[in-house]
């Protein structure tokens, strides 16, 4: 069947939940099955189109979800166990129809994490105002998720970078992940397309030349971005997190480093938000491996990426990474010697290896930021602010970006008010100006399809 927009849909399918999410209390069955539009129903059903539409190119989420306008889930209790029926569903997630097995279990991590979110287990549990709090219910999603592996040793490389990345550069990521993979390392990254699913997709060539038959795949997303980077099918523990403060902190507390490819704004917030807690006074001599590498073609990115660094946060912050242009094998030999060092350091200083509580990390890379006009005007980017302050507030500065792009709030936002504008230091503002030119030069600022509109203005 086809709905209104000419796309193969399924019209009806029910399937019956396994694993963890076989039961569920009548309350939390009540909250899934909210009529109307809002409330965790709602979410539950936009997170829903977003994996079962995994295999589609559109990366717009508010064009996802204009294309399906008639998708429905509906929750079903069950004496044995609930169910979920779908209407119009996404045709591409199913094989003679019957839903593809991954995908079908990434839906019920989504319900698992929306039902734990949403209720007094979740935030009502927590004081999320607190950031000892924060820090316990990033673990307790993550522990409800299973993907903690108590008593392994330091190997978790956590990937980041673009989704709309181009063919040699995804080519170079596979090339990563399959060094990895020889080495024993499993791959967690942000779940999506691109220079998330690379990594993963050599790591699984290598872990079958190694005979590795549990490699963890995990993808780690939110609500927000879902739509935009759709869950690849090589993920193998989805974890839903509330926002990308709590996504951010997930990545650096469950990874024992972290390798940086090529991407956009997103990326650029992605190492600001590291470099701000690497930074800090209390983590100063935490071991942490943090490679930025990519094909000699993205040579020019990150060479970008290092110049707007070392001009608003100092040239000494430049050493708590390294750049490496074209050499996968190198890169996979520096990051398991740098996991090494994390061992050592952990086991000295009886700090667990699946979950590093030990880092220090700011509140104010904890609580969200809502990227309204008013926020994003407000932040102050001045070069005279202690580095971690700055760190957080160019970081915000960029998710605001990232959230006019692709985010459902983000684009509503511009589409009401008009673009963002920010300010601050003159120079540092040409700075940030010439970094976000070079990326639409780039072609890293645009959605395929489509042509890129700037949702920014620098005011200076």
């Amino acid at each position: 069947m086809n709905n209104e927009n000419n796309l193969k849909v399924i019209e009806k399918c029910t399937i019956a939940a396994r694993g963890g999410m076989t039961l569920l209390s009548q309350e939390e069955v009540n909250m899934m099955m909210e009529v109307g539009k809002g409330g965790v129903h709602e979410l539950f059903r936009k997170c829903c189109l977003a994996v079962l539409n995994c295999d589609a190119k559109e990366d717009d989420a508010m064009a996802v979800l204009e294309r399906y306008p008639d998708f429905d889930v509906t929750l079903i209790p069950r004496e044995r166990g609930i169910h979920l029926r779908f209407v119009n569903a996404p045709a591409q997630a199913f094989v003679d129809g019957k839903m593809i097995s991954g995908i079908r279990d990434s839906i019920f991590s989504v319900l698992r994490d929306i039902v734990f979110q949403s209720t007094e287990k979740g935030e009502g549990h927590y004081n999320l105002e607190e950031s000892f709090d924060i820090t316990n219910f990033v673990f307790e999603i993550l522990r409800r998720g299973e993907v903690h592996q108590y008593g392994a040793e330091p190997n978790l490389v956590v990937c980041w970078g673009g989704h709309s990345i181009n063919r040699d550069e995804y080519q170079y990521t596979k090339d990563i992940g399959y060094q990895l993979g020889l080495r024993g390392a499993h791959i967690c990254t942000g779940c999506g397309t691109g220079a998330m699913k690379g990594p993963m997709k050599g790591a699984t060539v290598g872990h079958s030349k190694q005979r590795i038959k549990d490699g963890r795949y995990i993808g780690l997303t939110e609500p927000g971005i879902i739509a935009a980077e759709a869950p690849n099918p090589i993920v193998n523990h989805l974890v839903i997190m509330p926002d990308i403060e709590k996504r951010l902190e997930a990545f650096v507390r469950l990874g024992h480093g972290i390798i940086v490819f090529p991407g956009g704004v997103g990326t650029a917030e992605e190492i600001l938000y590291l470099i701000g807690i690497l930074s800090h006074e209390k983590n100063k001599g935490v071991p942490f491996p943090f490679i930025m590498t990519g094909p000699k073609e993205s040579a020019e990115y990150f060479h970008k990426i290092d110049e707007f660094i070392r001009f608003a946060l100092g040239d000494e912050v430049a050493d708590m990474y390294e750049i490496i242009i074209d050499d996968p094998e190198e890169v996979a030999v520096r990051m398991m010697a740098g996991m090494d060092a994390v061992k050592l350091y952990r086991t000295k200083n009886r700090i667990s290896y699946y979950f590093n509580w030990g880092l220090h990390i700011d509140s104010s890379f904890q609580f969200p930021f809502i990227p309204s006009h008013e926020n994003m005007a407000s932040l102050a980017l001045y070069k005279d602010r202690p580095v971690e302050e700055l760190s957080a507030s160019l970081r915000r500065a960029f998710s605001g970006i990232v959230a006019g792009n692709v985010k459902e709030y983000g684009v509503q936002q511009i589409r009401e008010h008009g673009v963002y504008k920010i300010k601050g230091d003159k120079d540092l503002m040409e700075k940030l100006d010439d970094l976000l030119q070079s990326f639409i030069e780039q072609k890293r600022m645009k959605l395929p399809g489509s042509t890129y509109v700037p949702v920014f203005e620098v005011v200076r």
